[in-house]
């Protein structure tokens, strides 16, 4: 039974980011393709199953299957040492807000900040009074939950280093 997709009823696209999406924790990119063996033992353990595999066989996440609930198991399973202490920010990103975004479109949707469990996606009213989001950067985990809750894909993922993330408190 194929589940139902709103995106593909809508004709609406992903929201696209190019770079892999690797495990929370992970130390570097360099480093992970560098030590990963791609055995897989990291794909069963995921509780909300937004871990893939991707291309040339790495692990990668996909957050239009859920969210990182970030409960370690594929650091756990994994037996190679790829990942930097769990007291570590988990990712070296946040997610943003396109242009594509329903409020911004003039429709009522509230859907990623309800689903935002660090509350990092607050609503602001605008000139037309409808109630659009903006994230902040310093609140955000990263863990992915408004990416598949998002009936435009409009949520995708911003990179930052540790400075950038400081100097940039909210996105729209």
């Amino acid at each position: 039974m194929t589940a139902f997709n709103r995106r593909s009823l809508l004709g609406i696209q992903p929201a696209g980011h190019t770079a892999p999406v690797r495990l929370p924790w992970t130390l570097s990119e360099a480093a992970f393709i560098d030590g990963c063996s791609r055995c897989r033992d990291c794909l069963p353990v995921c509780p909300t199953g937004i871990i893939q595999r991707g291309d040339g066989g790495f692990p990668v996440l996909d957050f239009r299957h859920g969210d990182c609930t970030f409960c370690g198991a594929c650091v756990d399973a994994c037996h190679e040492p790829l990942f930097q202490a769990r007291s570590e920010k988990p990712f070296a990103h946040v997610m943003q807000i396109g242009g594509n975004c329903l409020p911004k479109q003039g429709i009522e949707c509230r859907s990623c900040g309800e689903s935002c469990e660090v509350q990092a996606i607050r609503f602001q009213f605008n000139a037309r009074r409808l109630a659009e989001p903006a994230l902040d950067a310093e609140l955000c985990n990263g863990c992915g939950a408004c990416v598949a809750i998002c009936p435009a894909d409009a949520i995708g993922l911003l990179d930052f280093t540790p400075t950038e993330r400081s100097t940039s408190a909210v996105l729209t």
